[in-house]
């Protein structure tokens, strides 16, 4: 039996910024504005600031396109509600929408749902966290993505710790879902940029891409190794949790935290030099990209070849 949705977060930005008249009712009994193509975002957690910041960005695109689409915005409680993704994705078919634009929250398992939204005549574009490959060629499903390198954003972010770290320095890395392809590519990025540096990596553990859970993962990497120099971490809510931990073991400017993403709320600690570095992937701009890529296959252009988007280093 199919859990029902409990708790989708669902913006329907005027459940789809309409037009103003001409309106008519889909099966669901939501009003669209007949004629305009309907897409759907669906996002991870909007509990994340840079995720919320990814709606805003869709919301003011929509709003000066208001002529050309109508737009959904949907997003689930916590980054790890892989079944609500899914229920999210299946509700957005019944709703007969024309094109998805998702941030899978797993790069594996949302390739089944998202290919009966194919088979259904449902566009599909891919934003920030790539589906896996091998899982696509398997299903048969061809998905353009549009997103950032991942690796050489994290390779960027790793080398800016390096300059205040010396070879043989032990550093522990906070990764994201281990099953995520962003989350992979990061932990990559990280490790290519310490290795080069001959910086020791004594630890490599899964935050889940959560503050709080970060925070807990930090605390006992602090404790076990003492003489820790840094921990990276694959977002920037893990890193808010590792340097609360850090504070609360007393150890501020003795541990140096990195972080991806760029949300405000580092910012504060990029300032003090809590914070080493971060790295902008423009969230406001993602899935602007990416409903910009449908709009134009919805229009008859040929899908696009995957589109890399910049990904900028952020310092003090």
């Amino acid at each position: 039996m199919r859990r029902p949705s409990i708790l989708p977060v669902v913006l329907c930005v005027t459940t789809l910024f309409f037009g103003g008249c001409n309106k008519a009712e889909d099966k669901a009994g939501n009003q669209t504005t007949a004629g305009k193509p309907k897409i759907a975002l669906v996002m991870k957690s909007l509990a994340n600031e840079f995720f919320s910041t990814m709606a805003e960005g869709a919301k003011k695109h929509q709003a000066t396109n208001a002529a050309t689409y109508d737009l959904i915005v949907n997003g689930i409680k916590n980054e790890t509600d892989l079944a609500e993704q899914v229920n999210l994705v299946e509700q957005m078919i019944a709703r007969q929408v024309n094109a998805i634009v998702i941030a899978p929250a797993d790069s594996k398992a949302l390739v089944t749902v998202l290919k009966r939204a194919r088979d259904a005549g449902v566009l599909v574009v891919n934003i920030d966290n790539k589906l896996d490959a091998d899982v696509l060629k398997q299903a048969d499903l061809k998905v353009p993505f549009v997103g950032p390198d991942n690796r050489a954003g994290a390779r960027k972010v790793g080398e800016a710790l390096a300059k205040q770290l010396k070879p043989g320095d032990k550093v522990a890395i906070i990764e994201g879902i281990p099953t995520a392809f962003n989350g992979q590519q990061r932990r990559l990025g990280f490790e290519d940029a310490m290795k080069a540096a001959s910086v020791n990596i004594v630890s490599v553990q899964s935050g889940r891409w959560e503050m709080e859970k970060a925070n807990g993962v930090a605390a006992a990497m602090l404790s076990e190794t003492p003489d820790l120099k840094a921990v990276l971490c694959a977002n920037d809510n893990m890193a808010l949790g590792a340097v609360s931990a850090i504070q609360a073991a007393g150890k501020t400017g003795k541990v140096l935290v990195v972080g991806f993403d760029n949300i405000s709320a580092l910012r504060p600690l990029l300032d003090k030099g809590d914070v080493v570095a971060t790295a902008d992937q423009h969230g406001d701009q993602l899935a602007v990209f990416g409903i910009e890529a449908a709009l134009k296959i919805l229009k008859g252009a040929a899908p696009p070849a995957d589109q890399t988007t910049a990904v900028d280093l952020i310092t003090k």
